[in-house]
C-alpha cells in the first residue's frame, strides 16, 4: 500500500445518487454507522467515498466520487446535516471492512491527457451553445425565465463535469456512464448527442405551442 494513489476510503452508498468533482452535496446523516464513518471521517482527513447504490440490484458501482466535507452540524440527537464538496474519482479495488461501516480500498482516476485542445474547445463549445438553447427552449415552453449560473466552468473537463451533474429526469444510470469515462472528449461526444436530442424534441415541441396559439387567436 506504498502506492500514494491507493489509500483506505469509508464509503457511503446512496441510491441512485452520483456525486461529481466541484459539485456540492448536502447530506443528512441519521443511521447509527454513518454516525460513525462521520465521526471518524471528520478526525482524519474529512473525506469518504460517495458511491452510487443501484436499488433495482442492490449493488454498488465500482467507481465513486470522493466527497470533502466542508461544513456540519451535529444535534443532540446525534444526527448531523453535512455540506460535502465532490473532489477526486475513484475505483474501488477491494471491500476491506463491511463492519461498523463499509471502507474499501481504491485508487484514485482521472482523465487522460488530450493532444489537440483546439478539437476539444471547438467541442466543448459546441456543447455549451446546445445547454443553452435546451435551457431557453425550456424557459419558452414553461413560461419561466431560466438561467444558467454566471460561473459555469470554462475548462473542458470541469464543463462535462457540471453537465452530468445537472442532467435531469431519472438518469443516474447515464450520470454513472459518464462519472466512469476517462476520456474528456468521449464525454463531451456524449453529452452532445443528449443535449442536441432534448434541443429537437423542444424545439419541435415550441412550434407546436406556437402553432395552436396562433390558432386560437385566428379562431378568437
Amino acid at each position: 500500500m506504498n502506492d500514494l494513489s491507493v489509500r483506505e476510503l469509508p464509503l457511503f452508498p446512496l441510491p441512485d445518487v452520483v456525486l461529481f468533482p466541484q459539485e456540492v452535496l448536502p447530506l443528512h446523516i441519521f443511521e447509527s454507522r454513518y454516525r460513525m464513518m462521520l465521526r471518524s471521517a471528520l478526525e482524519a482527513d474529512r473525506r469518504f467515498g460517495v458511491v452510487r447504490l443501484d436499488p433495482s440490484t442492490n449493488k454498488l458501482s465500482d467507481v465513486g466520487c470522493c466527497a470533502e466535507i466542508m461544513q456540519h452540524q451535529t444535534s443532540e440527537d446525534g444526527r448531523s446535516n453535512i455540506v460535502t464538496l465532490g473532489q477526486q474519482r475513484f475505483r474501488i479495488l477491494e471491500i476491506v471492512r463491511e463492519a461498523p461501516f463499509r471502507t474499501a480500498l481504491v485508487t484514485w482516476i482521472e482523465d487522460s491527457s488530450v493532444s489537440d485542445q483546439d478539437a476539444l474547445q471547438k467541442l466543448a463549445e459546441n456543447v455549451l451553445t446546445s445547454l443553452k438553447d435546451v435551457v431557453s427552449l425550456t424557459g419558452k415552453l414553461t413560461g419561466k425565465e431560466i438561467t444558467l449560473p454566471d460561473d459555469l466552468p470554462d475548462l473542458p473537463r470541469e464543463l462535462s463535469f457540471w453537465i452530468a451533474s445537472h442532467l435531469g429526469g431519472p438518469v443516474a444510470h447515464e450520470q454513472q456512464n459518464l462519472l466512469e469515462l476517462t476520456d474528456t472528449t468521449k464525454r463531451l461526444e456524449r453529452e452532445f448527442v443528449m443535449l442536441d436530442q432534448t434541443r429537437r424534441e423542444l424545439a419541435a415541441r415550441t412550434v407546436l405551442k406556437d402553432t395552436f396559439a396562433n390558432a386560437d387567436q385566428a379562431n378568437s
